[in-house]
Protein backbone atom coordinates (compact mmCIF):
# COMPACT_ATOMS: atom_id res chain seq x y z
CA UNK A 1 0.00 0.00 0.00
CA UNK A 2 2.30 2.98 -1.13
CA UNK A 3 2.06 5.68 1.91
CA UNK A 4 1.16 8.57 -0.73
CA UNK A 5 -2.84 7.45 -0.68
CA UNK A 6 -3.15 6.82 3.37
CA UNK A 7 -4.31 9.00 5.74
CA UNK A 8 -1.78 11.17 8.37
CA UNK A 9 -2.66 8.41 11.05
CA UNK A 10 -2.39 5.07 8.52
CA UNK A 11 1.17 6.70 7.74
CA UNK A 12 1.87 6.98 11.74
CA UNK A 13 0.34 3.21 12.04
CA UNK A 14 2.50 1.94 9.55
CA UNK A 15 5.79 4.19 10.80
CA UNK A 16 4.91 2.31 14.50
CA UNK A 17 4.58 -1.42 13.33
CA UNK A 18 7.86 -0.92 11.09
CA UNK A 19 9.59 0.32 13.80
CA UNK A 20 8.52 -2.54 16.20
CA UNK A 21 9.91 -6.33 16.21
CA UNK A 22 7.64 -7.31 13.11
CA UNK A 23 9.52 -4.56 11.07
CA UNK A 24 7.26 -4.24 8.17
CA UNK A 25 3.24 -4.49 7.38
CA UNK A 26 2.04 -7.69 6.50
CA UNK A 27 -1.18 -10.19 7.05
CA UNK A 28 -4.01 -9.29 9.36
CA UNK A 29 -2.56 -5.56 9.86
CA UNK A 30 -2.74 -4.97 6.14
CA UNK A 31 -6.58 -5.15 6.24
CA UNK A 32 -6.15 -3.44 10.00
CA UNK A 33 -5.13 -0.43 8.66
CA UNK A 34 -8.26 0.36 7.37
CA UNK A 35 -8.60 1.14 11.10
CA UNK A 36 -5.53 2.19 12.25
CA UNK A 37 -6.28 2.95 15.75
CA UNK A 38 -7.22 -0.80 16.26
CA UNK A 39 -4.46 -1.97 14.66
CA UNK A 40 -1.92 -0.35 16.25
CA UNK A 41 -3.64 -1.15 19.66
CA UNK A 42 -3.57 -5.05 18.45
CA UNK A 43 -0.09 -4.98 17.11
CA UNK A 44 0.98 -3.45 20.52
CA UNK A 45 -1.25 -6.99 21.99
CA UNK A 46 0.67 -9.25 19.44
CA UNK A 47 4.18 -7.82 19.53
CA UNK A 48 3.90 -8.53 23.64
CA UNK A 49 2.71 -12.08 23.30
CA UNK A 50 5.26 -13.17 20.70
CA UNK A 51 8.10 -11.42 21.75
CA UNK A 52 7.97 -10.39 25.84
CA UNK A 53 5.40 -12.90 27.22
CA UNK A 54 6.96 -15.70 29.31
CA UNK A 55 4.98 -18.01 27.75
CA UNK A 56 6.76 -21.01 26.20
CA UNK A 57 7.45 -20.67 22.74
CA UNK A 58 5.68 -23.93 21.66
CA UNK A 59 2.64 -23.61 23.86
CA UNK A 60 2.11 -19.86 22.27
CA UNK A 61 2.53 -21.41 18.76
CA UNK A 62 0.74 -24.50 19.20
CA UNK A 63 -1.76 -22.06 20.17
CA UNK A 64 -1.69 -19.79 17.45
CA UNK A 65 -2.24 -22.89 14.92
CA UNK A 66 -4.95 -24.19 16.74
CA UNK A 67 -6.97 -20.82 16.26
CA UNK A 68 -5.91 -20.61 12.91
CA UNK A 69 -7.08 -24.17 12.25
CA UNK A 70 -10.81 -23.44 14.35
CA UNK A 71 -11.00 -20.29 12.78
CA UNK A 72 -9.82 -21.63 8.67
CA UNK A 73 -7.47 -19.12 8.58
CA UNK A 74 -4.61 -20.25 6.27
CA UNK A 75 -2.40 -17.04 6.16
CA UNK A 76 -1.56 -17.45 9.96
CA UNK A 77 -1.48 -21.14 9.82
CA UNK A 78 1.23 -20.38 6.95
CA UNK A 79 3.04 -18.13 8.70
CA UNK A 80 3.02 -19.73 12.29
CA UNK A 81 3.25 -23.34 10.62
CA UNK A 82 6.98 -23.37 10.76
CA UNK A 83 7.62 -21.29 13.88
CA UNK A 84 5.50 -23.58 15.70
CA UNK A 85 7.95 -26.79 14.53
CA UNK A 86 10.87 -24.40 14.71
CA UNK A 87 9.83 -23.86 18.55
CA UNK A 88 9.91 -27.61 18.89
CA UNK A 89 6.01 -28.95 18.66
CA UNK A 90 6.20 -32.35 17.37
CA UNK A 91 5.38 -32.57 13.14
CA UNK A 92 2.93 -34.88 14.26
CA UNK A 93 0.76 -32.85 16.63
CA UNK A 94 0.97 -30.09 13.72
CA UNK A 95 -0.56 -32.91 11.29
CA UNK A 96 -3.20 -33.80 13.95
CA UNK A 97 -4.36 -30.11 14.52
CA UNK A 98 -4.02 -29.60 10.71
CA UNK A 99 -6.67 -32.48 10.40
CA UNK A 100 -8.70 -31.11 13.08
CA UNK A 101 -7.79 -34.10 15.25
CA UNK A 102 -7.14 -33.92 18.92
CA UNK A 103 -2.89 -34.34 19.00
CA UNK A 104 -2.61 -38.31 20.75
CA UNK A 105 0.31 -37.50 22.78
CA UNK A 106 1.85 -34.42 24.09
CA UNK A 107 4.23 -33.89 26.72
CA UNK A 108 3.26 -31.23 29.18
CA UNK A 109 3.14 -27.72 28.98
CA UNK A 110 1.62 -28.72 25.43
CA UNK A 111 -0.82 -30.97 26.23
CA UNK A 112 -2.07 -28.45 28.99
CA UNK A 113 -1.50 -25.39 26.67
CA UNK A 114 -3.63 -27.46 24.19
CA UNK A 115 -6.38 -28.22 26.63
CA UNK A 116 -7.04 -24.76 27.78
CA UNK A 117 -7.44 -23.54 24.25
CA UNK A 118 -9.40 -26.33 22.94
CA UNK A 119 -11.57 -25.47 25.65
CA UNK A 120 -11.75 -21.60 25.46
CA UNK A 121 -12.38 -21.83 21.61
CA UNK A 122 -15.47 -24.49 22.68
CA UNK A 123 -16.64 -23.23 25.68
CA UNK A 124 -14.93 -19.84 26.48
CA UNK A 125 -14.27 -21.50 29.83
CA UNK A 126 -11.39 -24.29 31.15
CA UNK A 127 -12.64 -26.96 33.52
CA UNK A 128 -11.79 -26.39 37.41
CA UNK A 129 -8.61 -28.69 37.40
CA UNK A 130 -7.28 -27.61 33.82
CA UNK A 131 -7.62 -24.42 35.64
CA UNK A 132 -5.55 -25.64 38.61
CA UNK A 133 -3.15 -27.73 35.98
CA UNK A 134 -2.65 -24.32 34.32
CA UNK A 135 -1.58 -22.61 37.53
CA UNK A 136 0.88 -25.13 38.61
CA UNK A 137 2.59 -24.93 34.96
CA UNK A 138 2.22 -21.45 33.43
CA UNK A 139 1.50 -19.48 36.65
CA UNK A 140 -1.62 -17.19 36.63
CA UNK A 141 0.62 -14.99 34.18
CA UNK A 142 0.75 -17.69 31.39
CA UNK A 143 -2.55 -19.02 32.06
CA UNK A 144 -3.95 -15.33 31.09
CA UNK A 145 -1.61 -15.00 28.58
CA UNK A 146 -2.66 -17.94 26.82
CA UNK A 147 -6.31 -17.24 26.82
CA UNK A 148 -5.25 -13.67 25.61
CA UNK A 149 -3.07 -15.18 23.05
CA UNK A 150 -6.28 -17.55 21.64
CA UNK A 151 -8.45 -14.24 21.56
CA UNK A 152 -6.35 -12.36 19.80
CA UNK A 153 -5.76 -14.89 16.61
CA UNK A 154 -9.52 -15.28 16.70
CA UNK A 155 -9.55 -11.15 16.23
CA UNK A 156 -6.95 -11.34 13.69
CA UNK A 157 -8.61 -14.66 11.54
CA UNK A 158 -11.93 -12.61 12.31
CA UNK A 159 -10.63 -9.22 10.37
CA UNK A 160 -8.29 -11.61 7.44
CA UNK A 161 -11.08 -13.90 6.86
CA UNK A 162 -13.83 -10.95 6.56
CA UNK A 163 -11.25 -9.37 4.52
CA UNK A 164 -10.36 -12.11 2.08
CA UNK A 165 -7.04 -12.36 2.91
CA UNK A 166 -5.02 -15.09 1.85
CA UNK A 167 -2.08 -17.18 2.30
CA UNK A 168 -1.32 -16.24 -1.08
CA UNK A 169 2.12 -14.35 0.10
CA UNK A 170 3.77 -17.20 1.68
CA UNK A 171 6.44 -18.80 0.33
CA UNK A 172 6.16 -21.62 0.15
CA UNK A 173 2.23 -22.24 1.05
CA UNK A 174 1.53 -24.57 4.17
CA UNK A 175 -1.29 -26.29 3.12
CA UNK A 176 -4.32 -26.86 6.07
CA UNK A 177 -6.71 -29.72 6.16
CA UNK A 178 -10.17 -28.81 5.81
CA UNK A 179 -11.36 -32.38 5.94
Amino acid sequence: MPTAVLTPEQQEAVAAISAGPRGALFGPFVPLLRSPGAMVRLQEVGAYLRFGSGLPKAVLELAILQVARARNQAFEWGYHCPLALDAGVPREVVADVAAGREPRSMQEPLATGYAIVAHVLADDAIPDELYDRAIDLLGEEGLIDLVVCAGYYTTLAMVMNTTGTDADALDPPVEMSTS
